[in-house]
């Protein structure tokens, strides 16, 4: 606490007049551009490897980067990320959902662990919070990730995409670059695209492409970031080679 402390008097010396001028810019105009969903991890600080700043996302964090589907929700009962989609994209207006996944992920190496049926045991969840969570709401990204094991890590998943009839095809780390987990964390990355797509509050804008689901990778090794192309079936280093591609690929589908 006593770095944090200080850290804010630091703050207080340096930034907060340049926030507070900021604050004033978006105070009556506010225009987020995007909800981003990432993990909880401290080592993932979104705003500064997108240099995105005051006003610009609606940032939801939990373990896993994880956005339940909306078939565990009955009656009133929800968690806090259907309920950031609906302030985001429905109350905002925000055209853009995107959805952040990263190497060496706590919650992705224990859901990989979670295969084992003792280890996932009833009693070993009723002690744990977050084996819990996991179990319940990071099932479906543990089948995708069965299914890539069972055709030897080269035949491609098919996710569900915004509507029921797209779908999307995905080869996960095709030059085999990533760990074991990191590739269930990439195909859990693109398993919320799918589940963000099942609220039906959301189904007419994106039936009438007002609102677009995007997912990128962190790599926390290296520092660099992919994005999920569908126009080539796999996520994309995003570098000063690749950028123009992404970029059009993003205005000719998302725009």
């Amino acid at each position: 606490m006593d770095r944090l402390l200080r850290g804010i008097i630091k703050y207080r010396n340096t930034d907060k007049h340049i926030m507070l001028d900021q604050f004033v810019q978006v105070k009556n105009n506010p225009t987020p551009k995007a909800v981003f969903f990432t993990c909880m991890d401290s080592r993932m600080i979104p705003t500064r490897f997108t240099k995105t700043n005051v006003g610009d996302m609606f940032v939801v964090r939990n373990a896993g980067n994880i956005i339940p589907h909306s078939q565990h929700f009955l009656d009133e009962y929800t968690t806090n990320e259907p309920a950031a989609l609906e302030l985001g994209c429905v109350v905002n207006d925000i055209r853009h959902i995107i959805v952040c996944g990263h190497s060496d992920c706590k919650a992705m190496n224990l859901l990989y662990k979670l295969r084992d049926e003792n280890f996932a045991s009833k009693d070993n969840r009723r002690i744990s919070p977050l084996r819990s969570w996991l179990c319940t709401h990071a099932s479906s990204s543990l089948e995708k990730f069965h299914q890539l094991e069972a055709g030897g890590y080269h035949n491609p998943l098919i996710f569900q995409s915004e509507t029921v009839l797209r779908k999307i095809v995905a080869y996960i780390d095709p030059e085999d670059d990533f760990c074991i987990e990191d590739k269930l964390s990439q195909v859990n990355c693109l398993q919320q695209m799918a589940n963000i797509a099942s609220y039906g509050f959301l189904k007419r804008r994106l039936e009438r492409h007002q609102l677009h689901i995007h997912a990128l990778w962190f790599d926390i090794y290296t520092g660099n970031i992919y994005y999920f192309s569908r126009q080539n079936k796999r996520f994309i280093d995003i570098n000063e080679e690749t950028v123009d591609m992404l970029s059009h690929e993003v205005k000719k589908y998302y725009s």
